[in-house]
Protein backbone atom coordinates (compact mmCIF):
# COMPACT_ATOMS: atom_id res chain seq x y z
CA UNK A 1 0.00 0.00 0.00
CA UNK A 2 3.02 2.40 0.83
CA UNK A 3 4.55 2.02 -2.69
CA UNK A 4 1.12 2.20 -4.29
CA UNK A 5 0.44 5.70 -2.05
CA UNK A 6 4.28 6.55 -3.47
CA UNK A 7 4.01 5.51 -7.46
CA UNK A 8 0.81 6.97 -8.19
CA UNK A 9 1.51 10.82 -7.71
CA UNK A 10 4.57 10.32 -9.45
CA UNK A 11 3.52 8.63 -12.11
CA UNK A 12 -0.15 8.94 -12.54
CA UNK A 13 -0.68 7.24 -16.24
CA UNK A 14 1.18 4.14 -14.90
CA UNK A 15 -0.99 1.23 -14.55
CA UNK A 16 -0.82 -1.26 -11.62
CA UNK A 17 -2.22 -4.56 -11.02
CA UNK A 18 -2.11 -5.69 -7.15
CA UNK A 19 -1.57 -9.61 -6.79
CA UNK A 20 -2.64 -10.54 -3.43
CA UNK A 21 -3.54 -12.80 -0.58
CA UNK A 22 -5.50 -10.61 1.03
CA UNK A 23 -9.11 -11.37 0.19
CA UNK A 24 -10.83 -9.32 2.61
CA UNK A 25 -12.95 -6.30 0.61
CA UNK A 26 -11.55 -3.48 3.16
CA UNK A 27 -8.41 -4.61 1.86
CA UNK A 28 -9.09 -4.60 -2.11
CA UNK A 29 -11.12 -1.19 -1.26
CA UNK A 30 -7.45 0.24 0.46
CA UNK A 31 -5.61 -0.91 -2.81
CA UNK A 32 -7.79 0.86 -5.51
CA UNK A 33 -8.26 4.18 -3.20
CA UNK A 34 -4.33 4.41 -3.15
CA UNK A 35 -4.18 3.91 -6.60
CA UNK A 36 -4.52 0.51 -8.08
CA UNK A 37 -6.07 0.28 -11.44
CA UNK A 38 -7.14 -3.46 -10.56
CA UNK A 39 -6.43 -6.21 -7.93
CA UNK A 40 -6.51 -9.83 -7.99
CA UNK A 41 -6.35 -12.00 -5.03
CA UNK A 42 -3.87 -15.21 -4.81
CA UNK A 43 -4.21 -17.83 -6.17
CA UNK A 44 -5.21 -16.83 -9.45
CA UNK A 45 -5.19 -18.58 -12.79
CA UNK A 46 -2.67 -17.25 -15.17
CA UNK A 47 -5.16 -16.73 -17.96
CA UNK A 48 -6.54 -14.59 -15.88
CA UNK A 49 -3.98 -12.84 -15.06
CA UNK A 50 -3.18 -12.30 -18.98
CA UNK A 51 -6.60 -10.99 -19.30
CA UNK A 52 -6.69 -8.43 -16.58
CA UNK A 53 -3.21 -7.25 -17.86
CA UNK A 54 -4.31 -6.67 -21.63
CA UNK A 55 -7.55 -5.15 -20.26
CA UNK A 56 -5.07 -2.64 -18.35
CA UNK A 57 -2.95 -2.15 -21.44
CA UNK A 58 -6.61 -1.39 -23.35
CA UNK A 59 -7.41 1.34 -21.70
CA UNK A 60 -4.73 3.57 -23.09
CA UNK A 61 -5.49 2.64 -26.56
CA UNK A 62 -9.18 3.19 -26.06
CA UNK A 63 -8.24 6.44 -26.11
CA UNK A 64 -11.66 8.60 -28.04
CA UNK A 65 -10.69 9.84 -31.35
CA UNK A 66 -11.24 13.72 -29.83
CA UNK A 67 -8.30 12.64 -27.65
CA UNK A 68 -4.59 12.64 -27.40
CA UNK A 69 -2.43 11.61 -25.31
CA UNK A 70 1.27 11.88 -24.62
CA UNK A 71 3.29 10.21 -20.96
CA UNK A 72 0.90 11.87 -19.11
CA UNK A 73 -0.50 15.18 -21.05
CA UNK A 74 -3.97 14.68 -22.38
CA UNK A 75 -6.16 17.19 -24.70
CA UNK A 76 -9.62 16.59 -25.09
CA UNK A 77 -10.76 18.52 -28.44
CA UNK A 78 -14.58 17.99 -28.30
CA UNK A 79 -14.21 19.38 -24.42
CA UNK A 80 -11.19 22.05 -25.15
CA UNK A 81 -9.75 20.53 -22.04
CA UNK A 82 -6.02 19.66 -21.33
CA UNK A 83 -4.40 17.65 -18.22
CA UNK A 84 -1.51 16.86 -17.21
CA UNK A 85 -1.82 13.78 -14.67
CA UNK A 86 -4.24 15.75 -12.11
CA UNK A 87 -3.93 19.15 -12.95
CA UNK A 88 -6.19 21.02 -15.27
CA UNK A 89 -4.47 23.23 -17.36
CA UNK A 90 -6.26 26.04 -18.77
CA UNK A 91 -4.93 27.56 -22.61
CA UNK A 92 -6.58 30.07 -24.72
CA UNK A 93 -7.64 29.26 -28.17
CA UNK A 94 -4.28 29.56 -29.55
CA UNK A 95 -2.42 27.74 -27.10
CA UNK A 96 -4.55 25.02 -27.73
CA UNK A 97 -4.29 25.18 -31.53
CA UNK A 98 -0.41 24.55 -30.93
CA UNK A 99 -0.42 21.87 -28.33
CA UNK A 100 -2.95 20.45 -30.69
CA UNK A 101 -0.56 20.84 -33.65
CA UNK A 102 2.40 19.31 -31.83
CA UNK A 103 0.03 15.96 -30.13
CA UNK A 104 -0.66 15.61 -33.85
CA UNK A 105 3.15 14.97 -34.72
CA UNK A 106 3.91 13.68 -31.34
CA UNK A 107 7.57 12.87 -31.37
CA UNK A 108 8.39 14.35 -34.90
CA UNK A 109 9.66 18.24 -35.49
CA UNK A 110 7.54 20.71 -36.40
CA UNK A 111 8.88 23.74 -37.84
CA UNK A 112 7.53 27.37 -37.15
CA UNK A 113 6.70 27.77 -40.65
CA UNK A 114 3.70 24.78 -40.17
CA UNK A 115 2.31 26.01 -36.86
CA UNK A 116 2.28 29.71 -38.85
CA UNK A 117 0.34 27.89 -41.36
CA UNK A 118 -1.71 25.44 -39.74
CA UNK A 119 -2.13 28.11 -36.25
CA UNK A 120 -2.23 31.49 -37.55
CA UNK A 121 -3.27 30.58 -41.29
CA UNK A 122 -0.67 32.65 -42.20
CA UNK A 123 2.44 32.69 -44.07
CA UNK A 124 5.66 32.32 -42.13
CA UNK A 125 7.18 36.07 -41.68
CA UNK A 126 10.56 35.86 -40.64
CA UNK A 127 10.74 38.60 -38.84
CA UNK A 128 8.57 37.81 -36.51
CA UNK A 129 8.82 35.59 -33.11
CA UNK A 130 5.21 35.28 -32.31
CA UNK A 131 5.63 31.13 -32.45
CA UNK A 132 8.97 31.82 -29.87
CA UNK A 133 6.56 34.10 -27.69
CA UNK A 134 3.75 31.15 -27.32
CA UNK A 135 5.47 28.63 -27.08
CA UNK A 136 7.02 30.29 -23.88
CA UNK A 137 3.55 30.66 -22.53
CA UNK A 138 2.65 27.18 -23.66
CA UNK A 139 5.99 26.08 -21.54
CA UNK A 140 4.95 28.13 -18.48
CA UNK A 141 1.62 25.78 -18.37
CA UNK A 142 2.79 22.49 -19.62
CA UNK A 143 6.07 22.09 -17.90
CA UNK A 144 5.97 23.34 -14.46
CA UNK A 145 9.36 22.84 -11.96
CA UNK A 146 9.24 18.95 -11.12
CA UNK A 147 7.66 17.49 -13.96
CA UNK A 148 9.19 15.76 -16.96
CA UNK A 149 10.02 18.55 -19.76
CA UNK A 150 7.82 17.44 -23.16
CA UNK A 151 7.36 20.43 -24.75
CA UNK A 152 11.47 20.62 -26.69
CA UNK A 153 13.05 22.90 -29.55
CA UNK A 154 14.67 21.22 -31.73
CA UNK A 155 17.75 23.89 -33.34
CA UNK A 156 17.27 24.92 -36.40
CA UNK A 157 13.97 23.42 -37.21
CA UNK A 158 10.94 23.98 -34.83
CA UNK A 159 9.37 22.52 -31.82
CA UNK A 160 8.83 18.76 -30.86
CA UNK A 161 6.43 16.82 -28.37
CA UNK A 162 8.14 14.11 -26.78
CA UNK A 163 8.68 11.76 -23.41
CA UNK A 164 12.39 10.51 -23.94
Amino acid sequence: MALLARVRPIRPGLRMLVLTARNRTEDLVLALEQGADDCLIKPFSFLELLARVRGLLRRDAALPGNSSKIADLSLNREEHRVMRGQRLIDLTPREFAILECLMNNAGKAVSRVTLMREVWNIPFDPTTNVVDVYMKYLRDKIDIKGEVKLLRTVRGVGYALRND
